[in-house]
């Protein structure tokens, strides 16, 4: 049995001219890019290349870039790194995140709290997609704060309203990141045209290697290294560089960026006929997030009458589907995750599974997929 990949948005495989771009990197020009003979030479104006071509894909200039490895690293030296360069101004911050962050912000949070870098608070969002405007202006009218609002969420697909947000906090004179690791290639990302600070992305979601990722850190922005022991990336983050890595990711970049326009638009298509079959074959569904602005390339379905979404998570692996879920189970039980408790709190009822389309994704495998689901859920139901 053939296997459908429905799960993008969690990783993605790398693609062939990104593996042929990174190739020179991994045996021939292998040289350390500090290095000063013509092995190192060779390599960092690889290095640069690849910095200036990133950039150039996002709006940036080169000297914004930071190459780190992964999007969780380059949250947490985000958020951490600010702090850190607030206090070494003897300043308490405040961290301010939306309820709907990712793991890494919320997580990364929790221990500047924890350490005593930083106050922190959670911002309310609605399942269409409004955020809690007052609580952003009250949070930035307290002194030194950084507001951190991922661009597109990784659960929902729900786009969050960015300019909005960037006009109060920059009126304000605060400071404003974005984990843009499911916008990028999906959604316009210029950071000419949106004033954000700092911006985490990550390669393995637009079909490069795992662990290669970026910073943008907006000129003039302060920023504390949270590893020590060199002078690479300008200081902010040491340890010798990856080449291959950051030359495989500027060209996931570049091409993802190139190709926004149209494979969004396929990637729309497949994701609304999928939504339709679904609501039509199935009763006790809800499309999660389904009234607001929506990236294209996942569908999140809630799902009455399921008690364990992680349970049908694998039986769609049993029917050939890779999909992910909204719950996990803890301790025997299954408990929602913390995306679809901020949006429709502790006692919903639904079981959410995430759909996320890719490349690779055809017709064909969205029939299957609606087939199985159907199959599978009215088994459990039934059960």
């Amino acid at each position: 049995m053939d296997h459908v990949y429905l799960d993008y948005a969690a990783t993605t495989p790398v693609r062939d001219e990104v593996r042929a771009a990174m190739a020179p990197y991994l045996s021939g020009v292998f040289g350390n890019p500090s290095s000063v003979h013509r092995w190192g030479r060779e390599a960092e104006e690889a290095l640069e290349q690849a910095r200036a071509e990133l950039a150039e894909s996002l709006g940036a200039e080169p000297s914004e870039i930071t190459f780190v490895r992964g999007g969780t690293e380059s949250d947490n030296l985000a958020l951490l790194g600010w702090c850190g360069g607030q206090r070494a101004l003897d300043e308490t911050p405040t961290v301010a995140i939306s309820s709907i962050e990712h793991h890494a912000v919320l997580e990364a949070v929790e221990f500047a709290t924890r350490t005593g870098l930083a106050r922190s608070l959670r911002i309310g969002v609605t399942p269409e997609g409004a955020i809690d405007a007052d609580a952003i202006r009250d949070a930035v009218a307290d002194g030194p704060t950084l507001v951190s609002v991922m661009w597109v969420n990784n659960e929902s697909g729900m786009v969050l309203p960015l300019q909005d947000i960037a006009g109060i906090v920059k009126a304000a004179g605060a400071t404003l990141h974005t984990d843009a690791a499911q916008a990028v290639g999906k959604v316009p990302v210029d950071v000419r045209e949106l004033p954000v600070d700092l911006l985490s992305g990550t390669g393995h979601k637009i079909y490069a290697p795992k662990g290669t990722g970026f910073l943008f850190v907006r000129e003039g922005t302060p920023l504390a290294p949270l590893l020590h022991g060199g002078g690479q990336e300008r200081g902010v983050r040491p340890g010798t560089e990856d080449v291959a890595g950051a030359v495989g990711l500027a060209t996931a970049v570049r091409l993802a960026v190139a190709e926004r326009a149209s494979e969004t638009s396929r990637l729309l298509g497949l994701r609304d006929r999928l939504e339709v079959d679904l609501l039509q074959a199935l009763d006790g569904i809800r499309v999660n997030a389904g009234e607001a602005p929506r990236a294209p390339h996942v569908l999140s379905v809630g799902l009455a009458g399921i008690e364990d979404g992680s349970a049908l998570v694998m039986a769609l692996d049993l029917e050939g589907i890779a999909v992910s879920g909204g719950s996990a189970c803890a301790s025997g039980s299954a408990k929602a995750s913390h995306v679809m408790e901020a949006l429709y709190g502790n006692d919903d009822p639904y079981a959410a599974v995430r759909f996320s389309l890719g490349k690779g994704t055809t017709n064909e495998h969205l029939q299957r997929a609606v087939t199985a689901t159907v199959a599978v859920v009215t088994r459990m139901r039934d059960a």
